[in-house]
């Protein structure tokens, strides 16, 4: 596992919109889930997006 005090390289211009729109989707599905309380299927959704970001981070050299 990477340790926390590596440095991440910031996205490239084109990228941040990208970036933006990711991080506010994370935002909302958590404040969401704080809302409605905890249900199996919402959990799911969260992971397996969270696991595909992974996945395209992996894939892109850490430019997503």
């Amino acid at each position: 596992m990477p340790s926390q005090n590596t440095a991440e390289p910031s996205p490239s211009p084109e990228q941040t919109p990208a970036v933006e729109h990711v991080s506010s989707a994370h935002q909302l599905l958590n404040s969401l889930r704080k809302r409605i309380g905890e249900y199996p299927e919402l959990a799911e959704a969260i992971a397996r997006l969270e696991s595909a970001l992974n996945i395209l981070t992996v894939k892109t050299g850490g430019m997503f």
